[in-house]
């Protein structure tokens, strides 16, 4: 895993970190992709804050990332068997 800018994430980026989050919470039954981060983008759940070097790649704040992630976690929690 490459080293993060915690300022400003791509969707991979703030996928990988979300994961980690989930991953602990659901005993590894639930996972966050880059499709994902897209998908609460889309929803309104987590704001692009700026674009990486190669000026196409959106980014996101770490904190908005992990709101949009406890915001989300009770609703895809309840979609898991553990």
């Amino acid at each position: 895993m490459e080293e993060l800018d915690v300022d400003h994430l791509t969707a991979t980026q703030a996928a990988q970190h979300a994961d980690r989050a989930r991953q602990f919470i659901s005993a590894g039954a639930a996972h966050i992709t880059p499709a994902t981060i897209r998908s609460w983008v889309h929803r309104g759940h987590l704001a692009a804050t700026g674009l990486a070097a190669d000026n196409r790649t959106h980014t996101y704040r770490l904190a908005d990332v992990a709101r949009a992630e406890l915001k989300t976690r009770a609703r895809a929690l309840r979609h898991v068997r553990t």
